[in-house]
């Protein structure tokens, strides 16, 4: 029997079916492909700082004739090597959320003390404990005085530190520089590779790259291997959170400012290693330098995000660059400014990745449902 307005129903039917056939697909389809090609970009901008470095090192190597030889090649592996060493004390610290504006006052005290101790006892072992220590123990103070003294932020602590240990620095060296440093210190600083069974001989490669390597590893393996390095990025990641999980957050916060302090040691040792002395200022600006190498890395302020290739990667960026500029003549000043152009473009490549990645996890919330 004929129902009224059957004709219509069916049309309607039919309709209904077409569109789910015709336009479901593509209204299905479209968010897999926006997911597709946002997943690809976040990937390409991931690889940010390393595209940075390659496209410094294209445009400069054309620029220059002799920018890609292996004795220049060594001249920014050394000089860069003391800002690779801070970046990646800094960046355990940036992780927790924090700064450390100290680092390159705390390089001029740390290298001062060494070379005194050296002057006046001539044990190279002593002076490299004592240089060592003093960058470790600045830091530690650093994170006491910000987790016990419940200052509102690092910014405070590390600043008052800048200027204690560069006063400090000043007053024990009498605002002058110690000339002497250990034989073991100087082939740290300024030595180079020489004959290597297998590899022939390499003189241009300098033994501070060595140095720089070691220290990386080590710092992978207590950020990734240890139990230690989830709770750095627990605590960056979200504070209250890690507390009620019962991570022990003063404690972390205090050991990755004592961390950085003896990343300061350690670069103040390659500081001394290179011109066989120590200045009361040759930390000057390195605090700068750092964390802009950690920026440039991609790391966030936020806490919680950052990697010790891409630190290393950041470094490397602002070496490359001024090395490039040095080759070509370019006034300093003007160096300070490419720098600062280089740290802007990585933060902007840092806020689209942020944005790109809120865009991929909605994507990926609506094809959950």
């Amino acid at each position: 029997m004929k129902q009224p307005g059957g004709a219509t129903v069916a049309v309607v039917e039919v309709e209904n079916e077409a569109t789910a056939t015709a336009g479901g697909e593509p209204t299905a389809a479209a968010p897999a492909a926006s997911h597709h090609v946002l997943t690809l970009s976040l990937r390409v901008m991931q690889l940010g700082p390393a595209m940075i470095l390659v496209t410094l090192v294209v445009v400069l190597s054309l620029l220059s004739d002799v920018f890609l030889s292996f004795e220049n090649a060594g001249n920014v592996m050394k000089q860069s090597a003391v800002v690779c060493v801070l970046a990646l004390g800094q960046l355990l610290v940036i992780l927790t959320r924090g700064i450390d504006l100290s680092v390159g006052s705390n390089l001029s005290l740390s290298g001062v003390v060494g070379a005194i101790v050296w002057r006046d006892h001539r044990s190279a072992a002593a002076a490299i404990l004592a240089t060592l220590a003093t960058g470790c123990v600045v830091g530690m103070v650093n994170g006491l005085l910000y987790v016990k003294g419940r200052l509102p932020h690092p910014f405070i602590p590390t600043l008052a530190m800048l200027t204690a240990a560069s006063g400090l620095a000043l007053y024990l060296s009498h605002a002058q520089t110690i000339q002497g440093a250990p034989p073991v210190v100087n082939t740290l600083g300024a030595g180079r590779l020489g004959w290597i069974p297998g590899a022939g001989p390499i003189g241009w490669f300098p033994v501070a790259t060595l140095v720089v390597v070691g220290v990386a590893a080590v710092v992978v393996l207590i950020t990734r291997g240890l139990v230690w390095g989830r709770w750095v990025y627990a605590v960056g990641g979200n504070p209250e959170a890690a507390v009620r999980n019962g991570i022990p957050v003063p404690s972390v916060l205090i050991s990755v400012y004592a961390l950085s302090g003896l990343m300061a040691g350690v670069a103040a040792l390659l500081t001394m290693g290179k011109g066989n002395a120590a200045s009361p200022t040759s930390g000057s600006l390195a605090e700068l330098d750092a964390i802009a190498a950690v920026i440039i890395g991609g790391a966030s302020f936020l806490g919680g995000r950052g990697r010790v290739i891409n630190a290393l990667t950041g470094a490397l960026v602002i070496a490359v660059l001024r090395n490039g500029l040095n080759l070509l003549g370019i006034d300093p000043n003007w160096q300070y400014m490419a720098t600062g152009a280089v740290i802007v473009l990585a933060v902007e490549l840092d806020v689209l990745r942020g944005h790109v990645e809120g865009r991929v996890r909605s994507l990926q919330a609506v094809a959950a449902q």
